[in-house]
């Protein structure tokens, strides 16, 4: 009897031994229906008729920025797949991962409900083992969507606060990727807490040496055993880089797991000659971590990774030991298209998450909602760091939202924790309380508590918990926690719209009221969009690491691609992006490229020159140019025209150029007159032809039914030159196995999905999608007067066999490394010294004085709005020569206050401060001294231009919640800082002359 029970043991383990999990692309073979058809949940309900799709898809996706966002489709859909698993899949585990559905889902299996999922944000799991057929049978899976705007939690009747017609695109039904895991009854877990209370595979590293290359890393993984007999496991890890060769195996101990336990197992070494993931450097790494039992492989995950070192420190960010000021984007979490929405193939998010990194961001703050695994993971491969929200509105909220958020946030945290883009973690799009947050870094500290990642909010700049913060528009500093801007310069502006003098002769400014009040900030050009964006980031840059021991951490604008999301311009979405709909690049695009193509300072010399050089005779206008020179000259043929006026740091004018025909060139200098950078742009011909071209893709064109291929058509002059100022309309025909989707344009519903739309600029882009026969694709443009144009395009077969395909949707992917590892020499050298202030008496409210220098800008001092009383004087920690004062003012969005300012006694400084989005920095005649006078000479005075009211009416923060407005004899500081300049050092440019 013992001899049989041991035979039967090993015969077990040899069996499981042999047991391999297996991942499927389960997007394959799908049918849509919207309508809510009784029965339709029963495994043998007709649905011959049903629309055929590939997942990922919103059954709502022809609403694609054709609707405004309060407009989008909504309702009842339910989605069909039928499938058949391999013999080998019996008597193993098999799960569900759903990365999303909007906004809830009812899950069935051949008739069984297996589950529901409400939160429209996050991925899930179930697990089907018990319900699913093996060998060859069918099996029906059936999914009951809603996407009611007002969808209320079943088992709470509340809304989720991220249900909200302002940001969160609708775009309904099984919209993200879906997967079928087979797993032996030894395994590790997934990731997957929703349902499956689960949390995976989690892989970190410490003690990093960024210039010996080294670092120990560690892999941990939860093991449930549900064999029924106890096991012996071995934790088995290797690494391997992107070349596919092996970096290091190790072990861990020998475990053992009794029936029905679950057990978190580990391992870890040290590993030489790592290459460290970083901007712009996608460098990732397999970790396969495997389970042996009798020195054989039971089951095996592999998890793709990358090591970085961070830091969160002095007011300033660290990444593999080099300060990093964040500049990128707010973006959307929809991140959609025109036609199709948020369900695009993994190389068209790559596509679109690299462009940003082309532009020099180096961080995409995701609003509102966390990202979906498919953008995630394409931020890993390019190279671009992410702020990862979870699900939250615009406030703090109480009882059951607050709940949901957490919950929310903990599936986020481990769903993702093992992606090295991901370096904060956001709790809301405003400040929440310090018991909230203290609950939300509990959840980071269970869930990823070495992953190096920061966990704060929006706004929080005097929390005592927080690690990271910063308010939406302004300027912020801090010698602690770093504090970024996180949304600015919301400007929108059409790509259709160069300047004034081009076609279709645009007023900048234009457009419809908005709520009743005159929109003109919401309806600009390309060219003032551009203007704008220099000097809202020259604000940021002003305040940089290297100027003092209080510095700004950057800041992000929003947002990067055009989103179908609530609008104040022209049209009826948001054109605030860089580049539009379909990622066709505007003048911001450019402009950030030049401002942003370093870490904290440009660390190469270019410029660009705004706009074209396409006018009609007796056009003159102002003509910029962007760039790092200290001056710019401008030529028109050669012909010198002088040097531009530069203003906020990289604003070179030129006022008044009169056009020639030809070309106009910019050559930039640095400080020894030296030429450093140049640029030019050529007239163009008259349009006379049509271009087609696909868009370059890393990856094959597959019939899988939701591939997409991306086409640019340009009008074109005889010589090839792209025409900058056609508008022509373009006709357009489709033969073969694909699918028009179409492109945008200005114009009736956007021109969304119609096959006749115009370029805007000389250019436009369409998509069309693969069906599931592969095959020869003809595209043909044609257009009044032009030359048409013919693309011919191929599908490949793409292989699925009973529902299942083995190639994943990124598959082929490659990481993208163009602009190397993290250099080892310092990012920022320092500017000036900070005098410390030890005290301050003041004219009124001493007590409070120290208020303006306590590195904290929810506090100030302010004197008795007496003018006599306008004054507080600092003693410094030495005595020092005193260069520079920079001031955070109340109301420093829409007040000027006329100053003095002595320095023992000796006046080295009299005007007037300057309205800023934070700080301005006055420049003082050199004094040497110990106390430094502030002193109010007059009333101040309201900056009508720039009070701080949207054109909603609502007033934006201007600094301390009180009001000065009507005390012309007050003066408030909400931070005051003095500085000595370094001998040789550049000042800070802080002049917006």
């Amino acid at each position: 009897m013992k001899v049989r029970l041991l035979f039967s043991l090993f015969l077990f383990l040899l069996l499981d031994a042999s047991a391999q999990r297996a991942k499927y692309n389960f997007n394959s073979d799908w049918k849509v229906l919207i309508g809510d058809p009784a029965g339709a949940d029963a495994a043998t309900f007709a649905d011959q008729s049903w629309k055929k799709v590939t997942l990922p898809h919103a059954w709502n996706e022809d609403a694609a920025f054709k609707k405004d966002i309060v407009d989008h489709p909504t309702g009842i859909a339910w989605y069909r797949k039928h499938f058949k698993l391999p013999s080998s899949a019996k008597g193993q585990k098999v799960f569900l991962e759903f990365e999303g559905v909007r906004q809830a889902g009812e899950f069935y299996l051949n008739g069984v409900k297996i589950g529901l999922h409400e939160n429209g944000a996050m991925a899930f799991g179930f697990d089907v083992t018990n319900v699913v057929k093996t060998g060859g049978e069918e099996n029906v899976l059936a999914v009951r969507t809603d996407n009611d705007w007002n969808y209320r939690e079943k088992a709470t009747n509340s809304k989720y606060q991220w249900e909200d017609k302002n940001f969160n695109a609708n775009y309904g039904g099984i919209n993200k990727n879906v997967y079928l895991h087979v797993a032996p009854k030894l395994y590790q877990t997934l990731p997957l807490f929703s349902n499956l209370g689960t949390t995976g595979v989690y892989v970190y590293a410490n003690d990093f040496n960024i210039k010996g290359k080294s670092a120990t890393v560690h892999a941990e993984s939860q093991v449930k055993n549900e064999t029924g007999q106890p096991q012996q496991v071995v934790y088995e890890v290797t690494i391997t880089d992107l070349n596919n060769k092996p970096v290091k195996t190790f072990s861990g101990e020998k475990v053992t797991l009794a029936p029905g336990e679950t057990k978190t197992i580990k391992a870890s070494s040290k590993v030489e000659n790592l290459n460290f993931w970083s901007w712009g450097y996608g460098y990732l790494y397999d970790v396969k971590t495997e389970l042996k039992v009798n020195n054989q492989a039971v089951d095996a995950v592999v998890t793709k990774t990358g090591f970085r070192k961070t830091a969160f420190e002095n007011g300033m960010i660290y990444l593999n030991d080099r300060v990093i000021m964040v500049h990128g984007y707010a973006q959307r979490t929809s991140n959609e298209w025109p036609g199709v929405g948020l369900s695009v193939p993994a190389w068209l998010s790559d596509y679109s998450n690299n462009l940003m990194v082309e532009s020099g961001g180096n961080l995409v703050r995701w609003m509102h909602i966390a990202p979906w695994k498919q953008d995630v993971e394409s931020c890993d491969r390019v190279g671009l760091l992410q702020a990862m929200p979870a699900g939250d509105a615009e406030k703090d909220v109480e009882g059951v939202r607050w709940d949901q958020r957490k919950a929310v946030m903990r599936d986020a945290i481990i769903y993702n924790k093992n992606n090295p883009s991901i370096i904060f973690y956001e709790c809301g799009n405003e400040s929440i309380s310090e018991p909230h947050m203290a609950e939300m870094k509990a959840i980071r500290d269970q869930y990823d508590p070495k992953g190096g990642r920061a966990i704060g909010s929006r706004e929080m700049l005097n929390s005592k918990i927080a690690e990271y913060g910063g308010e939406m528009l302004y300027t912020n500093k801090s010698a602690h926690i770093p504090l970024w801007a996180m949304e600015y310069s919301r400007d929108e502006g059409s790509r259709k719209y160069w300047d004034e003098f081009s076609p279709p002769y645009h007023k900048d400014g234009d457009g419809p009221l908005h709520n009743g009040q005159p929109a003109a900030v919401y309806n600009r050009n390309m060219e003032s969009q551009a203007v704008e964006n220099v000097k809202r980031w020259f604000e940021f840059w002003n305040e940089r690491p290297g100027t003092g021991k209080r510095v700004s951490s950057g800041g992000v604008n929003i947002i990067w691609s055009e989103s179908n999301t609530h609008h104040r311009g022209e049209e009826n979405f948001r054109r605030s992006g860089e580049v539009d709909a379909m990622r066709i690049k505007k003048q911001n695009f450019f402009a950030h490229q030049v401002m942003w193509n370093g870490w904290v300072v440009p660390e190469k010399q270019s410029l660009h020159i705004v706009g074209h050089w396409n006018y009609a005779p007796g056009v003159k206008k102002d003509i910029y140019v962007i760039s790092t020179s200290e001056k710019v000259e401008l030529k028109v043929n050669g012909k010198s025209l002088g040097f531009g006026t530069k203003s906020d740091g990289f604003l070179f004018t030129f006022k008044n150029i009169e056009w020639k025909a030809g070309n106009i060139s910019a050559v930039g200098y640095d400080g020894n007159n030296k030429q450093i950078c140049t640029n030019s742009i050529q007239t163009v011909g008259a349009p006379a032809a049509l271009r087609l071209t696909q868009i370059k893709r890393p990856t094959d064109f597959v019939a899988n039914g939701q591939d997409l291929a991306l086409v640019e058509v340009e009008v074109v002059d005889a010589k090839g030159n792209r025409v900058p100022t056609a508008l022509n309309m373009i006709h357009y025909t489709l033969d073969g196995p694909a699918e028009w989707r179409g492109g945008i344009a200005m114009g009736p519903d956007n021109y969304v999905l119609a096959k006749s739309f115009p370029v805007e600029g000389g250019v436009n882009r369409f998509l069309i999608r693969s069906t599931t026969t592969p095959g020869t694709i003809t595209i043909k443009a044609t257009s009044e007067g032009l030359k048409a144009a013919t693309l011919t395009l191929a599908t490949k077969p793409f292989k699925v066999e009973n529902g299942l395909a083995t190639t994943l949707p990124a598959a082929g992917l490659p990481s993208i490394l163009d602009r190397g590892p993290t250099p080892s020499t310092p990012s920022y050298t320092m500017t000036r010294t900070p005098l410390a202030i030890v005290g301050a008496t003041a004219g009124a409210n001493a007590d409070s004085a120290s208020f303006s220098f306590d590195d904290n800008e929810l506090s100030d001092w302010v004197n008795d709005g007496k003018l006599s009383t306008a004054w507080i004087e600092y003693t410094l920690e030495r005595e020092a020569t005193v260069n520079e004062v920079t001031l955070k003012l109340n109301n420093f969005r829409s007040r000027v206050y006329p100053l003095v300012i002595m320095v023992d006694g000796k006046e080295v400084f009299r005007g007037n401060t300057q309205t800023s989005l934070g700080y301005y920095t006055i420049n003082c005649t050199p004094q040497k001294g110990s106390k430094v006078r502030i002193q109010l000479t007059g009333a101040t005075a309201t900056n009508g231009s720039n009070t701080g009211v949207e054109v909603n009416g609502k007033k934006l923060d201007d600094g301390v919640a009180r009001d000065d407005a009507k005390a012309k004899g007050t003066l408030s500081i909400i931070e005051a800082e003095i500085y000595e300049g370094l001998p040789g050092a550049a000042k800070t440019a802080s002049s917006k002359k």
